[in-house]
């Protein structure tokens, strides 16, 4: 992603990590809730991590000033560090009068609106990467606003929800490749261990996650669909991964039902059908596809 210097100003920081070598783990809640209260006041949130850590959410940037100084917690030695990605959100724009401009231009004339990054949606057409008119903008702040200008131009903002993480050697959802402890590749085509789906001569197609019959790369797929809730929940509640699974995992389905017939099955009668772009998250009533002729955008 072209970046001007994708850093936070200590006025946008909200959310802390503080940590402390006996980890909050072993020590009192009650003293821990006193002494931010003395120290730092009242703050918005504060949650215990599975680390032994402290996320802090602040209220002010008085807060976190003093927040992002602090050594010492009462006796306590402690170290505070700004969250790595809940202090900054990243949208999508789509601007054909923007096409021809750099991703490094568009970071450094929107930089005056706490743009940081810019990356362009590249499509494949004809086996050649074609650079289309959206463009995913990283901001340092975690409120995403709703739009910029860009010179003259209102650009309206969709949150950005990335696709689910699939590790091309094992299948399986929520690591990449260069983490995947499996000893073996597995075939995205039909899950049988040792060659690649490129060199898959099996008739055959079963999906490594949830057994259906089609590949593990499918986006039809009921594992695929919850991967991609789970995304959607942690980018639109600002909530770290760990929390966006556990609201989605809660709310999905018994084992042994399928979770995109759960889906149909708990929608609205006369609820239309929502379709769902694989790049930015933008949900459009098919109904309404129907009724506006589109241009493939090039």
């Amino acid at each position: 992603m072209a970046s001007s210097n994708c850093t936070v100003f200590s006025a946008d920081i909200k959310f802390f990590i503080m940590s402390t070598p006996e980890t909050f783990h072993e020590i009192s809640p009650f003293l821990v809730h006193k002494l931010i209260l003395s120290t730092i006041g009242e703050v918005k949130n504060v949650k215990k991590l599975k680390s032994g850590d402290l996320l802090i959410e602040v209220s002010n940037a008085s807060q976190a000033t003093t927040l992002s100084k602090l050594t010492t917690l009462g006796h306590l030695n402690v170290k505070v560090s700004a969250h790595k990605s809940l202090n900054f959100s990243r949208g999508v724009i789509s601007e054909r009068g923007l096409k021809k401009h750099t991703e490094s231009e568009l970071v450094q004339e929107l930089s005056n609106q706490k743009v940081c990054g810019a990356r362009r949606i590249q499509i494949k057409r004809d086996g050649k990467l074609i650079p289309t008119q959206h463009i995913i903008l990283t901001f340092s702040t975690p409120e995403l606003p709703k739009s910029i200008k860009a010179g003259y131009l209102s650009c309206p903002i969709k949150p950005y929800i990335p696709n689910p993480v699939r590790c091309f050697k094992c299948q399986k959802f929520g690591h990449s490749q260069q983490a995947c402890w499996s000893n073996s590749k597995i075939c995205a085509k039909c899950s049988v261990a040792g060659h690649d789906s490129s060199d898959c001569i099996s008739d055959e197609i079963k999906c490594r996650n949830c057994e259906g019959d089609h590949p593990a790369f499918s986006k039809s797929c009921p594992r695929w669909i919850l991967e991609k809730e789970i995304q959607a929940t942690k980018i639109h509640k600002n909530i770290s991964f760990a929390e966006a699974r556990k609201l989605v995992t809660e709310r999905a389905p018994k084992p042994g039902v399928v979770y995109s017939s759960a889906v149909k099955q708990n929608k609205p009668i006369n609820q239309p059908t929502v379709t769902e772009c694989a790049h930015c998250g933008y949900r459009a009533n098919t109904e309404n596809l129907r009724k506006t002729s589109l241009q493939p955008v090039a």
